[in-house]
């Protein structure tokens, strides 16, 4: 009889959920919208004023703890968080939480309808905001951990090919203008739709919607990041701030999975430096303002649903890991006969031969001779790789062109790894050497600022550090 109750005993310890495992997760959101107005959105070339906000901008914060290892995956809905302010936000939610600052990711959403955090302090509203983004980021975060809980954690991936369109072409013959420098590239950024111009995409895309599951004890969805590699939408309303497809994500994701008011979604920017929402080659239908992000929105939370369905379990007790580099990089410096070229095309003061000049000449001659007089010869960045299970995630503080975010899923020792762009820091654009090659916006002196085989050194980091959190 007694063999017989320790028989019945054992079997019912080993059907029993394994929630009393390592696993704790814990999510909260914060408002980060501006307070004062109006107030600069700095996507593009020109400072473009915003004078209210059309939805809110968002901070959105998931901790996970096994006891011995604690790390947090935030989302901050903005156009992109320099360093210095995203170590603000670290101090101070290490501060309230004692996690150290190593172990937390931060990325912006790359919102062009958002304002950037890179000044904290001063009488203007662009300037005050940084207060308010560095107290609602940090408190997502804290909260988060005050949040943490028994929980379990699953990750899939489903394709959404539709949306994301590699915005980088060559173009027929002929018809390729001068760049700024009075150069001609082989590729051009966005170049219209007309057939007549366009010949074919200078790279691919990554159709693939990546998402991060977590479920509490009682396999109530706890919280969902998710992560796409388009760079964001646009077609927002004239003046207004916008969290852009990222926020609408987020607001229609707790519907798909049955969430409540606790559950918490976020989408990450991908590897989508040359990756936007315009089907070349294709004349789309006009857009009522937000109509475009609400269709890009849906059809991502459908996808980031189909692939929520894979999963078959959600696991207890999942290995988590973490490890942090700050990597080294070369400024990229002209030469003397660029800066030459610059400061002449910098003198030209009459209207009419500014006119003659190509476009953005002025401005990239004033970028290149501010990179000649740069004291610095170097810019150290940071690059985290985080373990979760089998599953991946790889934190880069580039707009990552898109085929560094395929070579680091191709070549991770997981399973499925996630590449989220614009982490813990914005050092403009990220281009391969072989885009570097073709030239185009995303490599000119200015808008990319690092040596050209950058891209090559950060993945190598990363592929090291996959390494020794998967032989852990």
């Amino acid at each position: 009889m007694r063999l017989t109750l320790l028989f019945v005993t054992a079997s019912l310890l080993s059907a029993w959920p394994a929630f009393s495992a390592e696993l704790r997760a814990g999510a909260a959101v914060a408002d980060i919208t501006p307070r004062e107005f109006p107030i600069n959105m700095v996507g593009g070339f020109t400072g473009r004023g915003s004078e209210r906000a059309h939805d809110p901008l968002m901070a959105r914060a998931i901790v996970l703890s096994d006891g011995e290892l604690t790390l947090v995956l935030a989302v901050v809905d903005n156009l992109g968080a320099g360093p210095d302010v995203l170590n603000q936000v670290k101090a101070l939610a290490s501060e309230k939480t004692g996690i150290p600052v190593a172990n937390m990711l931060i990325s912006s959403t790359h919102t062009h309808t958002g304002p950037s955090a890179g000044r904290t302090s001063g009488p203007k509203p662009e300037l005050a905001y940084g207060p308010v983004f560095i107290e609602g980021t940090a408190e997502a975060i804290i909260r988060a951990h005050a949040n943490l809980k028994p929980a379990a954690f699953g990750a899939a991936s489903h394709p959404l090919p539709d949306e994301v369109f590699n915005r980088r072409w060559f173009l027929k013959p002929g018809k390729m203008p001068l760049n700024p420098f009075g150069r001609l590239d082989k590729v051009k950024m966005n170049p219209g739709t007309s057939p007549d111009v366009i010949d074919h995409p200078a790279g691919p895309t990554d159709p693939d919607i990546s998402i991060l599951s977590l479920q509490d004890a009682k396999k109530k969805p706890l919280a969902l990041l998710a992560n796409y590699a388009l760079h964001y939408v646009g077609g927002s309303p004239q003046g207004e701030l916008s969290a852009d497809y990222f926020g609408e994500f987020a607001r229609l994701m707790p519907s798909r999975v049955r969430g409540d008011d606790d559950f918490v979604a976020m989408m990450s920017n991908g590897a989508s430096g040359d990756i936007n929402n315009i089907p070349f080659g294709v004349t789309r239908p006009p857009r009522e303002p937000f109509e475009q992000i609400r269709i890009v929105a849906q059809k991502a939370a459908d996808t980031a649903w189909t692939a929520w369905k894979k999963i078959d379990r959600h696991e207890a007790s999942p290995r988590l890991g973490m490890r942090q580099r700050e990597v080294t990089l070369k400024y990229r410096r002209p030469s003397a006969s660029d800066v030459a070229e610059a400061k002449a095309v910098l003198a030209v003061k009459d209207p009419a031969a500014i006119e003659k000049l190509p476009k953005l000449a002025q401005n990239y001659a004033s970028k290149t001779v501010n990179a000649a007089q740069r004291e610095e010869e170097t810019l150290t960045v940071i690059v985290q790789a985080i373990r979760i299970g089998d599953f991946a995630i790889c934190g880069v503080p580039f707009e990552t062109f898109v085929q560094t975010g395929l070579d680091l899923k191709k070549r991770s020792p997981f399973p499925q790894t996630m590449v989220i762009g614009l982490a813990n820091g914005r050092h403009g654009y990220l281009p391969t050497p072989e885009q570097h090659e073709l030239g185009g916006y995303e490599t000119w002196l200015g808008t990319n600022q690092v040596q050209k085989d950058a891209s090559v050194i950060l993945t190598d980091h990363l592929l090291e550090m996959l390494e020794e959190l998967k032989s852990e």
